[in-house]
């Protein structure tokens, strides 16, 4: 058996945007999502998060599903629209009594509150005067953070800042897939920094927080050992991972990075110091891990999220994938995880978001293969010394998948969308048991 000692973090995740719903409740302002899905042909189907999985209302009888399913902590994102309408100036306690109301329900069923500063709903009024790319942004992010940290920090000592700046920054920014849908790779490059400046700014604005990041990670190969299928693996590691973790972590951008986009950008945005606010001491990485990346180089260029790189295409395991198109590797989290050991020892890991897209609905035989053989690797990692503190699974609940609406069902548990039933599929009771066992 391939226990994970008493005091692993076992726990789901969600976000604000994806399962909250009441998008207009309680003086809560409209974000950038709000504004892409009413774009048409932004999302499949002209979904919305406008009721998603009404989180907002039934946030009680979902915590008490937690705790039946044993889960040991909850990760969340705060919505900053519903905090702060404008994204500046005045703070809405409506907004902030959600979050408290939330917050005391966990506490009280014994299931620790992992909040997430910010999951990519940027207020409007904040994208209307320039967004991520312009600098002030970052200073917005940090003033934001130190409200929710004031009101919720009696209850809380564990915060991600950011998940998933990349998603930010280039598939917001450069590609258009995500909100707010603009297309301008200079523009994303501004963006990832001021996320990262937003992260460093937020981290000094919490004192005694315990203080994450979030990135979306992956382990990358080239797909032949030809030179320029090599260079091809070296550009998108540098743009999907070292562009994030270098600053996070070494108060430096990669040089080879830098190189690779010399031609779109001359990175005057970054100031003196900057490096430094954003490596801010970090007491855990958060990694969402999904699927590996075997890239190769491309004849010709085609818009890209990796800004630089847009020669290279993502070439064809031969794996078994999920309802998202993605190739299943539990190898891939098992070398990322012993990666991020190696380079950086002693810094406390945590998988913050794993999980899987199925259609097979109740009898999810399908999940729980892909949930056991992740986990697996995180026993494995463990072995091995990495110093991992905890797995949340990604989704507690069905929910609004961004650009793809409703079509794929991420969660362990199902939601009917027109009842709003909640009902565990046999990965969620799967789930349990592992929780109750401490472990495979």
């Amino acid at each position: 058996m391939s226990t994970f000692g008493p005091d692993f973090l076992w726990g789901a995740a969600t976000s604000a945007y994806q399962i909250e719903g009441a998008v207009a409740a309680d003086g809560r302002g409209p974000s950038i999502w709000d504004t892409f899905c009413a774009v048409p042909g932004a999302v499949h189907g002209g979904d919305t998060g406008a009721v998603a999985a009404d989180h907002y209302h039934r946030y009680r009888s979902d915590v008490a599903l937690m705790a039946e399913l044993g889960l040991r902590a909850y990760r969340f994102s705060i919505a900053w629209p519903r905090v702060q309408p404008d994204g500046s100036g005045r703070i809405d306690q409506r907004g902030l009594d959600f979050y408290r109301r939330l917050t005391d329900a966990l506490l009280d069923r014994g299931i620790e509150p992992r909040p997430t500063l910010y999951h990519w709903d940027l207020p409007q009024p904040l994208e209307d005067a320039g967004g991520w790319p312009h600098r002030d942004t970052a200073a917005r992010f940090a003033e934001y953070a130190a409200a929710v940290h004031q009101a919720l920090g009696d209850r809380i000592g564990h915060w991600t800042t950011l998940n998933e700046p990349w998603c930010s920054a280039f598939l917001g920014y450069a590609t258009g897939r995500h909100a707010p849908g603009r297309r301008e790779p200079a523009a994303a490059l501004r963006a990832a920094h001021h996320l990262m400046l937003g992260h460093g700014l937020a981290a000094r604005a919490m004192p005694g927080a315990r203080i994450g990041i979030t990135l979306n990670l992956t382990d990358v190969s080239p797909r032949t050992g030809a030179p320029d299928d090599r260079d091809a693996a070296r550009r998108i590691d540098g743009m999907q991972n070292r562009f994030f973790l270098d600053p996070l972590l070494r108060a430096a951008y990669p040089a080879d990075v830098l190189d690779d986009l010399a031609p779109v950008s001359d990175f005057a945005h970054v100031r003196d110091d900057d490096l430094k606010t954003i490596a801010a001491p970090l007491d855990q990485l958060g990694v969402n891990y999904y699927s590996p990346m075997l890239v190769a180089a491309a004849g010709t260029p085609e818009p890209s999220a990796y800004v630089g790189s847009e020669h290279v295409r993502v070439a064809d395991g031969g794996r078994e994938r999920t309802a998202m198109g993605w190739e299943i590797d539990d190898a891939g989290l098992l070398a990322l995880l012993l990666r991020l050991h190696a380079d950086h020892p002693g810094l406390p890991l945590c998988v913050t978001e794993n999980g899987a897209a199925f259609d097979s609905g109740l009898q999810d035989l399908d999940r729980i293969g892909y949930l056991e053989s992740h986990l697996r690797a995180c026993a494995r990692a463990i072995e091995l010394g990495v110093p991992l503190t905890g797995y949340f699974v990604w989704s507690l609940l069905d929910n609004f998948e961004w650009s793809h609406g409703y079509r794929h069902r991420f969660g362990i548990v199902h939601v009917d969308y027109p009842t709003q039933r909640r009902t565990p599929k046999d990965s969620a009771y799967w789930y349990a048991d592992v929780i109750r066992r401490g472990g495979l």
